[in-house]
């Protein structure tokens, strides 16, 4: 189900009956009243003019969805949007159950159901945790962080990133017997963690060079993660926005508020 499109559908339809009411309906109901005065000599009584001033119950329900729904509307597609993890391909970024916000504004505005960008603002950057529709399947948003850019030579062998020929330098922090072994690692200013058994095999990835209006991106669950070694880039047009924070924890139970935090 695609919820930009029976938003916008919502919208329209009740402004379009609100406006409907405003230009045409309305009058007609004072000119009714009008009619009923004239053919009375001290005019209708107060609940004979209230019944014929009632609004539709279709017109009522518009008036008051209206502005409400044009608000959701507005701050979804043009501000921030809330969304839910559901893997654990970001781990231990994001866990699963996290509600995370987008910030819509920072890769440009883009019209909502179509995704077309009308006003620029900046670039994905590489380190950016990103939400993105699926390009095998645009109807499932998948978020991912930014690995390559533009331009760059990206290559993945023996649990090594490589860009532009150079390693990605990252930092052994954690190992134990039960966990995956833990690392920090450093794109560009930002340094975050990561999953990285070097005893299980993965994927190898020959080099390749991410087209222009493309980005590559991989989950920081770098075992278990479907991302663009497998499938190939993320096209510009299909960037929904870049998630900046964690607002809410609920995988079953009560909901969390106590990890509230920044992404990075």
């Amino acid at each position: 189900m695609d919820f930009a499109l029976l938003l916008v559908l919502a919208v329209a339809l009740s402004g379009v009956i609100y406006l409907l009411d405003v230009v045409w309906l309305r009058p007609k109901r004072r000119e009714r009243v009008e009619r009923a005065d004239a053919n009375t000599q001290e005019g209708v009584d107060s609940a004979t003019r209230e019944k014929l001033l009632k609004e539709p119950w279709l017109v009522d329900y518009s008036r008051s969805f209206f502005p409400v729904l044009l608000v959701v509307l507005v701050v979804r597609s043009f501000i921030v949007e809330p969304f839910q993890i559901p893997s654990g391909s970001m781990r231990p970024t994001l866990e699963v159950g996290d509600f995370i916000l987008v910030n819509k504004f920072a890769y440009g505005l883009r019209l909502p159901v179509v995704n077309t960008r009308f006003l620029e603002v900046d670039d994905p950057e590489r380190g950016d945790v990103m939400v993105f529709r699926f390009p095998e399947e645009p109807s499932v948003n998948f978020i991912k962080r930014v690995v390559g850019l533009p331009g760059d030579q990206i290559r993945y062998e023996g649990k090594q990133l490589y860009i532009n020929g150079e390693p990605v330098p990252k930092e052994l922090m954690e190992e134990s017997a039960t966990q995956q072994p833990l690392f920090e690692e450093r794109l560009g200013d930002v340094e975050h963690y990561i999953y990285n058994n070097p005893r299980d095999p993965g994927p190898q990835m020959r080099e390749v060079e991410v087209p222009e209006g493309h980005y590559f991106t991989m989950g920081d669950n770098r075992d278990h993660s479907n991302d663009s070694r497998y499938w190939g880039f993320v096209p510009e047009d299909n960037i929904v926005g870049r998630a900046f924070a964690v607002w809410m924890h609920w995988d079953g139970g009560l909901p969390s508020f106590t990890d509230v935090r920044r992404i990075e």
